[in-house]
């Protein structure tokens, strides 16, 4: 949608609220800062994740916690060795400060003292926009969003009730997250919901 501007937190939500993220451009993301907002849009409602026998044994077998290791969850997201290249150190700094000011969060997956897995993205009202993922244990990113979804779930009758609405923005679709239950709609719809969700409670755990 547009190359340029800066990361700066008030750039950043502005684009969130816009339906719009950041992305390098070029060379593992080290190019021009681009804008985007795909068409179309992968997005995962709370009520449709898929949660497999094998993958309910590993939520038994890992621990979720938010918000006590950000910075390390986002550098396991830019490990080189992986496809979060395009998550810059000036990318790792942009969504540090959002994390200080209370806007972006992450979830992560422990196995006793280690961090296994986690993702991490900003929470506006009722939108949680994942930016990233990463798992060094079988399962360990996907504990982590059962995790997400069940922080966004755990009072979605009240906040429907109250005309709100909750969502996790995954960006593009895969076939990876396709059999976790993400779908694929427009991007008129993405942005047609979108103020709705905005305008709602943020989940209880970051409120």
């Amino acid at each position: 949608m547009g190359v340029g501007a800066d990361l700066g937190p008030g750039t950043l939500l502005a684009a969130y609220r816009a339906g719009m993220f950041p992305m390098g451009l070029g060379d593992g993301g080290r190019g021009p800062l681009g804008w985007w907002s795909p068409d179309p849009r992968g997005v995962l409602e709370v009520t449709d994740l898929r949660v497999t026998r094998s993958l309910r044994r590993s939520c038994r077998r890992l621990q979720v916690r938010v918000d006590t290791a950000f910075d390390d969850v986002v550098a396991g997201c830019a490990d080189p060795s992986r496809s979060g290249r395009w998550i810059t150190p000036a990318v790792a700094r942009a969504y540090a400060e959002l994390h200080r000011l209370g806007w972006a969060h992450s979830v992560e997956a422990w196995d006793g003292d280690q961090l296994v897995g986690g993702l991490y993205g900003i929470a506006v009202g009722g939108l949680f926009a994942g930016e990233s993922m990463f798992h060094r244990s079988t399962d360990a990113s996907k504990v982590a969003l059962v995790g997400l979804v069940e922080l966004l779930g755990a009072d979605l009758p009240d906040v429907r009730a109250a005309g709100g609405d909750r969502l996790v923005d995954v960006q593009w679709s895969t076939p990876h997250l396709a059999g976790l239950g993400v779908k694929e709609v427009s991007r008129a719809d993405y942005l047609a919901r979108l103020p709705r969700l905005l305008r709602s409670r943020l989940p209880d755990v970051w409120r």
